[in-house]
């Protein structure tokens, strides 16, 4: 049996992914001397500590659609992944989520302090940006600014950031309806999903059709794992997830499993899974493992 006709392992491949783009990061978080190593200390522990790498695995695979070398896409990677880790960091503070847990071990705040965590979370946030417009990522400049362009507009108040303002305004809100709901995620979560989706096809300079392919499919991605992550809220458990669970039902907030009940959140999940792989169509057998990616995350555990 050749390699292509091996039966793929989405599992074991995000995992190898996940330790490259970890070493990347890791680099880019060497400790200095000096007390200004406490801050770094803390991005080390919200940046290093695990999770499953998913936005780093979608720019590696959509880089590979188009031959980019694996130095700039684990770059690019590892940027996009320090900018999700600072919304981590600043999602769990008292004045936000006020969780104690993440990714199975103490959330900053916690592990540090409330000071030293919206410090760690500014940090990793402008680094992001240091490393998509560093020349080693990519040659060419109007490539660099559009991959700040890029994570800047999923990121900022047309993104996460409107997104995760809305959430907080929802829980004020809880007869929230399904396309409210929709659209908040889009932005919160689904926004920076896409962008990693079509950040390969950035790196690679790739025409209209191939970046929209890219967007449409992050788009649909997104809004299933979010449905995915509320069904984990709603039937998981906190030892395994890694985080609290259960305080959306606590908060009353409106959530996918609470307008469309858990089979429906379910079939909705899978509906949109199999949309994402669709608009793969138009990359064949290159994009197999984001097609199989795009079952993973509606099937996941954690």
């Amino acid at each position: 049996m050749n390699a292509a006709d091996q039966p793929l392992d989405i599992t074991l491949a995000m995992k190898e992914t996940a330790e490259a783009v970890t070493r990347t990061m890791d680099r880019w978080l060497a400790l200095p001397e000096g007390p200004e190593a406490r801050v770094v200390e803390a991005m080390r522990h919200s940046a290093l500590g695990g999770g499953k790498r998913l936005r780093p695995f979608l720019v590696m695979e959509s880089a590979r659609l188009f031959g980019v070398s694996d130095y700039a896409a684990r770059q690019t990677a590892a940027a996009v992944e320090f900018l999700h880790c600072y919304s981590l960091i600043h999602d769990d503070l008292p004045a936000m989520d006020d969780a104690e847990t993440r990714r199975g071990r103490p959330s900053c705040h916690v592990a540090f302090d409330e000071a030293t965590a919206i410090l760690a979370g500014d940090a990793l946030l402008t680094l992001a940006f240091e490393i998509l417009s560093d020349p080693d990522t990519h040659g060419n400049p109007a490539v660099r600014a559009d991959l700040c362009r890029g994570l800047a507009r999923a990121s900022g108040h047309r993104g996460m950031v409107g997104g995760q303002m809305i959430d907080l305004l929802a829980e004020k809100e809880p007869n929230l309806d399904i396309h409210s709901v929709i659209r908040l995620q889009r932005m919160k979560t689904g926004a920076l999903i896409c962008f990693s989706a079509e950040a390969g096809a950035i790196l690679g300079r790739a025409g209209e059709p191939a970046r929209h392919a890219l967007h449409s499919f992050g788009q649909e991605l997104g809004l299933a794992f979010q449905i995915a992550d509320d069904v984990l809220d709603h039937e998981g458990d906190a030892e395994t997830v890694g985080k609290p669970v259960g305080r959306d039902d606590e908060a009353g907030k409106a959530t996918f499993v609470t307008l469309l009940g858990l089979d429906g959140a379910k079939e909705r999940a899978g509906m949109l899974a199999d949309q994402a792989a669709v608009h793969l169509e138009h990359f064949g057998s290159s994009a197999a493992r984001l097609a199989a990616l795009a079952r993973f995350v509606i099937d996941r555990k954690a």
